[in-house]
C-alpha cells in the first residue's frame, strides 16, 4: 500500500524536493563511513573516530594522515548510479522534482542527469589549490603520493568537501532553503538527519506533504505524512516506474 501511496501523492505533486543522506549511495558500493573503526596511526600513537580524522583540524595539524584516510575511505572512482538517483533523475525530466538537496559528496546524482542539485557537503570530484585555485580532478588526488601539491605554484590542493569545523558554503545553504519552503512535497530519504546544520533545513518545509523513506528511525518519523521503512532504491524505482506507466496510459 506505501507504494501506491506513494505514486498517488507524487502523481499530484508539482513541486517536489528530494533531500538525502549517505543511504542513498549504499546501493552504489559506498559505506556510511560513520560506521568505520577508529582509526589508528602508529606515527600518532593516537586512535581518532572518522569523524576527527576528517575534521578542519586533522587538516591542518595531520595533513598527510588525512589524505591516507581521505582516499582510501571517501573516494570510490567506481561507483555508478544506483536505481534511486536514475529515478530522481527521471523525476526532474518529468518536471515533477525541482531539486535534490544531497548530504552527499561523491556527484552521483549529477552522474545520474539530475541537474539542479544542492551539495551541502561539497564533492569529491572538485579541488582546489589552496595558495592560487587552481583546480585538479579527483584522479589527481588519487594519483598523488601523500600530500596533493599545485603544479603551477606548489601549494596544497584540498578537496572542495566541507570538512567538520567548517561552515557551509551560504549560496548552497540558500538555493536549498529557497527549494525547500516552496516545494508542495518533500521527500527525505537515506538519512538518520543526526549532522547538523545540514539536517535542519527540513524544517523550512510547510508544504502539504512530508514523505519519509529510511531503513532506521530518525526523529522526523512522527511529523511524516508517509512513512516507509525499506531500501530507498527498490522504492523510488517502484514509484517512478509506476507514474511513467501511468502517464503513457
Amino acid at each position: 500500500m506505501s507504494i501506491e501511496r506513494l505514486t498517488e501523492i507524487l502523481r499530484e505533486s508539482q513541486n517536489i524536493v528530494f533531500f538525502g543522506g549517505a543511504g542513498i549511495s549504499t546501493s552504489s558500493g559506498i559505506p556510511d563511513f560513520r560506521s568505520s573503526n577508529g582509526l589508528y596511526s602508529k606515527k600518532l600513537n593516537r586512535n581518532f573516530t572518522p569523524e576527527q580524522a576528517v575534521s578542519h583540524s586533522f587538516f591542518v595539524r595531520y595533513p598527510e594522515e588525512f589524505y591516507d584516510f581521505y582516499k582510501k575511505n571517501l573516494i570510490y572512482p567506481e561507483a555508478k548510479p544506483n536505481d534511486c538517483h536514475i529515478a530522481l533523475a527521471k523525476l526532474e525530466k518529468m518536471g515533477k522534482l525541482k531539486a535534490v538537496v544531497t548530504q552527499n559528496i561523491d556527484g552521483l546524482h549529477q552522474a545520474a542527469g539530475s541537474k539542479k542539485v544542492y551539495e551541502l557537503h561539497g564533492s569529491v570530484l572538485r579541488n582546489y589549490c589552496m595558495k592560487c585555485h587552481a583546480f585538479y580532478d579527483v584522479n589527481y588526488v588519487l594519483q598523488s603520493d601523500g600530500i596533493p601539491k599545485c603544479e603551477k605554484c606548489g601549494g596544497v590542493v584540498k578537496p572542495d568537501v566541507v570538512l567538520y569545523e567548517e561552515g557551509l558554503d551560504e549560496q548552497i545553504i540558500s538555493g536549498a532553503v529557497h527549494a525547500i519552503s516552496k516545494a508542495d512535497t518533500l521527500i527525505i530519504g537515506g538519512t538518520s538527519l543526526v549532522v547538523y546544520p545540514a539536517a535542519g533545513l527540513i524544517d523550512y518545509f510547510t508544504g502539504k506533504k512530508l514523505i519519509l523513506i529510511n531503513k532506521s528511525t530518525t526523529s522526523a518519523d512522527n511529523k511524516a505524512d508517509l512513512l516507509i521503512n525499506d531500501d530507498i532504491s527498490k522504492v523510488m524505482q517502484e514509484v517512478v516506474e509506476n507514474i511513467s506507466i501511468l502517464k503513457s496510459v
